[in-house]
């Protein structure tokens, strides 16, 4: 079905409490509402990346005190996949502050680093640029669940974020990604000055993708000191409730995933965007470089009666949606 940015300015713009009960509904259909996947991020390799997105704190041009350190040796991650497991984490999600994978012996390393993770019964996705299709084709080989390349937001607000690759490039990789067979993990970040106009071409995009991404995180911008978006103005969080309620309205299938920006949100929000359609998050107390709401995250999901997904669940919706 092919939609258009009307049709989903339509849905976007609906009175607040008739889209959250169509949100509801289509999740209702879909999913087990009270089921939520629990997701860990490893952060493989930091900093120095050559990309100027100006929201991160890893890129070289942003002056940004981090801990900076090359990539991790294959056990390092192997012993993260086990903590993620005995947390209840069903995927593990490792990402490299690359422009893409260029050093043959360090992305073998990354192809090792799949092959473990699926090993200790988690689903591996990773995030490392921009890959060429044989790449592609080599991490499916190795197992490779899922893909991270967000679209970040309209192809007409990218060029005012990044300027060291565009929007059509994002999309090249996307491709590559699809012919190997790897599902998708795409969606973007809200809060970085865009309109909702731009909100609503950031979804449109999304759902365009043939197929949509079984995998769609809405991030809220955590401003960084030091980057370009340091001193950007809060996002409306009835704005980001709007995001994910028509995320799952227009993708019923994919996992929408509450993800950056958690630490700022009262659990009240976090709620909310579940009512809405979130059935993913990101636990532990880091993503990347910003902070994560770790250990509380299980009396958030128990006030609110939701479960983590288990292993066998986690195994099941791989083979209903055709993933690895």
């Amino acid at each position: 079905m092919s939609l258009t940015r009307d049709d989903i300015r339509a849905i976007y713009d609906l009175p607040f409490p008739e889209l959250i009960r169509r949100a509801m509904e289509v999740h209702r259909a879909h999913h087990d509402p009270l089921q939520v996947q629990l997701c860990q991020l490893e952060n493989i390799k930091s900093g120095r990346c050559p990309e100027d997105c100006a929201y991160c704190a890893q890129s070289a041009h942003h002056d940004v005190e981090i801990e900076e350190y090359g990539l991790e040796q294959v056990e390092e991650v192997h012993d993260a996949a086990r903590r993620a497991r005995e947390s209840g984490a069903t995927r593990l999600c490792m990402g490299a502050a690359w422009r893409g994978p260029r050093n043959r012996k360090e992305f073998e390393t990354v192809l090792e680093m799949v092959r473990r993770v699926r090993g200790e019964g988690l689903e591996a996705c990773v995030t490392l640029g921009m890959l060429t299709s044989e790449q592609a084709q080599e991490l499916a080989e190795a197992g490779l669940t899922a893909y991270n390349h967000n679209l970040d937001t309209s192809p007409e607000h990218y060029a005012k974020i990044i300027h060291t690759h565009t929007f059509e490039d994002r999309l090249e990789t996307i491709g590559h990604v699809r012919a190997a067979g790897i599902s998708l993990c795409c969606g973007g970040i809200v809060g970085m000055g865009e309109t909702r106009e731009d909100r609503i071409g950031l979804l449109h995009a999304l759902v365009s993708l043939d197929p949509p991404p079984e995998s769609v995180p809405i991030n809220r911008l955590v401003p960084i000191p030091g980057t370009p978006l340091a001193d950007a103005e809060p996002l409306d969080p009835i704005e980001l409730v709007r995001c994910i309620a028509t995320a799952r309205i227009l993708m019923p299938l994919s996992r929408v995933r509450l993800s950056a920006g958690r630490q700022g949100m009262t659990r009240e929000l976090q709620a909310l965007c579940f009512v809405a359609g979130a059935n993913s998050i990101f636990t532990g107390d880091r993503l990347l470089t910003t902070p994560n709401p770790g250990e509380g995250d299980q009396g958030l999901l128990a006030s609110l009666g939701l479960r983590g997904e288990t292993e066998q669940e986690a195994a099941e919706e791989r083979a209903r949606l055709g993933m690895r």
